[in-house]
């Protein structure tokens, strides 16, 4: 019942080498896959053992002749970092290769990613990737104590929560505290379960099931209390709570003569801690009286007003130019971005965010506009990280992710992910009402990212096509300087 062996915290001691050869056999699994997001993982494993070999020999040799596998073999002979341990280029390409185990959803991916939390925990104790990495990992795979302790080490490691942990844990806390009144009534409702807490969940539940088919649920019920109980008691993985609490309610109700309010009060309780799990608590369901706003809408807040797109890059951050960029009408700004009045500017009139984090969702901003390519996973990301009273307007769903939707412009035509700034800038040009539409200091990350301390390690990602997004910006552009780019 359990999927993965149960880690309760970091192993001592961690081997590089050995978080290396794990990568190397589990690479030769993923020799021929069809599965798209395992073939994304061979590919960061590819980079990981690349990056390895560069910074553990002298003279970086050419790849070797077998792929992926040879050189994953072959790194792990090499020498270690020159610090001894995990330097910075060596972590990053780590922590991708984890990332992209835990977006496969399989247990030997799972199993990986643990194996790689352990290894940069026991090599950087207050590695906040490591941690939070630690926590995603044993989080999926149900451990949600050992989740919580381990996120709540990498808020103390932080003063930016730019990925919504603490709501996360918060979440998590109160789905298990209506878990534990669930149970609880169930044990009320069924005094002899208690008779049957003794011996493996397995057993119980199968002897319950056995009852149950002979059409003696007087004698089933119990078992199948029971189970449940010792499966609490000794911690199991969420999803085997989960899945069995699910099949009892699913043959009680089938019973012809159940009590229609003691089974709806337990359903109720099931239901809820299934639904906090999944979206988060949300104190205020309102978020602060907010006025969503629709296309048309915004369309009308913008329009006749000048406005600026002030990129994240590090020729903004010494540009000098923070007064004129307050003198615009209405100022852009772009997910994890830093103020420095100076250089920045001071306002943020306008603020458009990745649904993925949740940087700067605190600061006050008139509009705060949500991109997202899934509905699902936006409207989940708006539950959990919106700041009541943060925002006047919020963009509603015909706002959500404006180069698909509103452009109606598929992969075929479009075949990478747009940035951020790409889906507003398109969608201002679109829109085709401001007087002034200037880009301030885009230069596509050329001079590196110029973000909030938190987010200055996240990386730039190759989903983007930035070629093809400068391209479009040149091809409309009015003039161009050194830090202007004007289309109107």
């Amino acid at each position: 019942m359990t999927r993965v062996q149960n880690r309760r915290a970091p192993a001592r001691g961690g081997e590089l080498d050995d978080c290396l050869r794990a990568c190397a056999a589990h690479s030769g699994k993923l020799v021929g896959s069809l599965d798209r997001r395992r073939a994304e993982l061979a590919e960061q494993l590819r980079k990981l053992l690349a990056v390895h070999t560069t910074v553990g020999t002298a003279t970086p040799a050419p790849a070797p002749a077998g792929g992926a596998t040879a050189l994953l073999k072959r790194a792990v002979k090499g020498a270690t970092a020159p610090s001894g341990g995990i330097g910075n280029e060596l972590l990053d390409a780590l922590l991708a290769v984890a990332n992209k185990a835990l977006e496969c959803g399989y247990d030997d991916e799972l199993n990986l990613a643990l194996v790689i939390s352990e290894t940069v925990l026991a090599q950087r104790k207050n590695s906040r990737a490591g941690w939070r990495l630690r926590a995603r990992a044993l989080e999926v795979a149900g451990e949600e104590r050992e989740a919580i302790e381990a996120y709540e080490r990498y808020l103390e490691l932080t003063t930016e929560d730019g990925f919504g942990v603490a709501a996360r844990i918060a979440g998590m806390r109160r789905a298990g505290e209506r878990e534990r009144e669930l149970l609880d009534l169930l044990k009320r409702q069924c005094p002899r379960a208690a008779e049957y807490t003794r011996g493996p969940a397995t057993d119980i539940w199968a002897e319950g099931l056995a009852l149950h088919a002979l059409g003696d649920w007087v004698e089933a019920e119990p078992r199948l209390v029971g189970a449940l109980l010792v499966l609490a008691a000794d911690e199991a993985p969420v999803a085997d709570r989960q899945e069995l609490l699910g099949q009892y309610l699913d043959l009680r109700t089938g019973l012809a003569d159940a009590d229609p309010a003691a089974l709806g009060e337990a359903v109720a309780l099931y239901a809820e801690q299934r639904r906090i799990r999944m979206r988060g608590p949300v104190a205020d369901p309102t978020i602060g009286g907010v006025q969503w706003i629709t296309l048309g809408e915004f369309r009308n807040l913008i329009a006749g007003k000048s406005i600026c797109l002030i990129a994240n890059s590090g020729r903004v951050g010494a540009s000098s130019l923070g007064k004129e960029i307050d003198d615009y009408d209405l100022v852009v700004r772009f997910n994890s971005y830093k103020i420095d009045p100076k250089h920045t500017g001071t306002r943020t009139d306008i603020h458009a965010t990745i649904h993925k984090h949740g940087f700067n969702w605190d600061k006050p901003v008139t509009t705060r506009l949500v991109f997202g390519g899934i509905s699902g996973d936006w409207k989940h990301s708006l539950r959990n990280r919106l700041v009541p009273g943060a925002q006047q307007y919020l963009g509603d769903e015909s706002l959500r992710w404006p180069l698909r939707n509103i452009g109606r412009i598929g992969t075929d035509a479009w075949s990478g992910i747009p940035t951020t700034g790409f889906n507003m800038l398109w969608l201002l040009d679109f829109l085709d009402v401001s007087p002034t539409l200037d880009l301030i200091g885009f230069d596509f990350y050329e001079s590196g990212a110029y973000r909030v301390q938190e987010a200055m390690k996240l990386a730039i990602t190759s989903v983007h096509e930035y070629t093809s997004e400068k391209a479009w910006v040149m091809q409309r552009a009015q003039s161009v300087t050194d830090m202007r780019i004007s289309l109107r």
